[in-house]
């Protein structure tokens, strides 16, 4: 039972209610009690899903997922908010069953169970996955940023400090300058008690800012987002094998097909998912050839010819391969000077003795992936995998910033806005009713 306040001339008067008539039976309430009430939470890793024999009780984990749940989806976030909520809002004392944990206790749950958290939402997963609700054969993986918590000054007096640090090193090595033991411990001090030791610059809405990349492996199927992690690269060059390994072993299948767009586009990563059975459809954006004004023949003039292994030039000149170079991760071929010195097309070639082309070590993956990404399957990867990062930002987030401080912090906030994006998204699918239903056979 609950009370509600009285309007009218009954106002500041409070009435008993029943909650479970105020609770309508199609309310997303009841799939988010469903849903808790059906994980084994001490197989999860939640901390004291089973009470003591002695002593008194503490929260159950389960009402405090449900609590984060429930915020998640409604843009409240903030432990104080949500104790606020606990006390005035009639679905949440229905769901919680009239508890009200102060703000500590409801933030130190999310601070420890970062682990537990995501294992949660695997199982999410796994049961959409058994209802049909994912496919599991086309998935789609991007990237966005995510405000950090700390400030650009904050973060500009960190790096200015790490490079203090290295030129004190530099200079102890080389024995120029005398170093000053007490501000060396000072800046020592500092770097260790930032609150966010990693975190860096990112373009954010045209600028510059802390920011962390958030990465979402989503199905085609119905957009359920299968997998998820939080990375310090501003750029997605080293996220496409393990955000797709991490799909496949979310779904738990044995092969997968996944699109991206060119900034995943990466040969050696190509390579080795290929080798785990995961297809990769990825365009390649070639850097043009800026020598002499961008007027010299591009790498694409030269043809490549597997059999000898060699390049024809445009004048069918051919460029022998010359060893390997480990900073480029590439081939050498070049073409004899000879032939360089008394072609007529030199001028439109190079203004060294010799023209020299780059082969990657793992061209023939990268050119693989780059015919397999028809413009259809772009158009795929567009209207799969947008659609949750607008939802997570400005209907679960309210605005893309981040409340947690480190990575650790902004995976427990991710793994928690996913898992709600998650029932949202099947609550539209399938209706409150059904998979109410459904969650609890499971």
């Amino acid at each position: 039972m609950g009370y509600i306040e009285g309007e009218g001339r009954s106002q500041g008067t409070l009435f008993p209610v029943v909650l479970d008539d105020l609770v309508p039976a199609d309310h997303v309430c009841r799939v988010i009690d469903a849903f808790v009430d059906g994980l084994a939470m001490s197989e999860l890793g939640f901390e004291r899903s089973d009470a003591a024999e002695t002593g008194r009780p503490g929260y159950d984990p389960r009402d405090l997922l449900k609590l984060y749940l429930y915020g998640y989806l409604h843009t409240l976030r903030s432990s104080r908010r949500l104790e606020a909520e606990c006390r005035r809002n009639i679905e949440l004392m229905w769901l919680l069953g009239r508890l009200y944990p102060d703000h500590k206790s409801i933030a130190e749950f999310r601070r420890v169970h970062r682990e537990a958290v995501t294992a949660a939402g695997a199982e999410l997963v796994r049961f959409a996955r058994g209802c049909g609700l994912i496919r599991g054969e086309w998935i789609a993986i991007d990237g966005t940023k995510f405000r950090a918590v700390a400030s650009c000054d904050s973060v500009r007096e960190r790096q200015a400090l790490t490079r203090y640090l290295d030129s004190m090193e530099t200079a102890d090595q080389e024995q120029q300058a005398t170093i000053d033991p007490a501000s060396v411990q000072a800046a020592l001090e500092k770097l260790r008690r930032h609150p966010e030791p990693e975190v860096g610059f990112m373009p954010v809405a045209r600028a510059n800012a802390p920011a962390y990349n958030v990465q979402t492996a989503v199905d085609a199927e119905h957009a359920l987002i299968v997998a998820h992690d939080v990375c310090l690269d501003s750029g997605d060059k080293r996220q496409l094998e393990p955000m797709a390994k991490a799909a496949l072993a979310a779904l738990g299948v044995k092969s997968l097909n996944v699109v991206a767009d060119a900034g995943y586009s990466n040969g050696e990563q190509a390579a080795h998912c290929e080798e785990a059975c995961i297809l990769p459809h990825v365009p390649v954006i070639r850097n043009p050839n800026t020598q002499g004004g961008g007027a010299f023949f591009n790498r694409d003039a030269f043809r490549y010819d597997p059999e000898l292994d060699v390049y024809l030039c445009p004048a069918q000149h051919v460029l022998t391969r010359k060893g390997i170079s480990k900073k480029d991760k590439a081939i050498r071929y070049r073409a004899h000077e000879r032939d360089c010195g008394a072609c007529a097309e030199k001028i439109r070639c190079t203004t060294a003795s010799q023209r020299q082309v780059l082969r990657l070590l793992h061209e023939d993956a990268l050119e693989r992936m780059h015919q397999r990404a028809t413009p259809a399957l772009m158009k795929l990867r567009r209207c799969t995998v947008e659609h949750p990062f607008g939802t997570l930002k400005y209907r679960i987030f309210g605005h893309p910033r981040l409340l947690l401080r480190g990575t650790n912090g902004a995976r427990t906030e991710m793994s928690l806005a996913v898992m709600t994006y998650n029932l949202k998204r099947m609550v539209n699918i399938v209706g409150v009713q059904d998979l109410t239903r459904q969650f609890a056979k499971a």
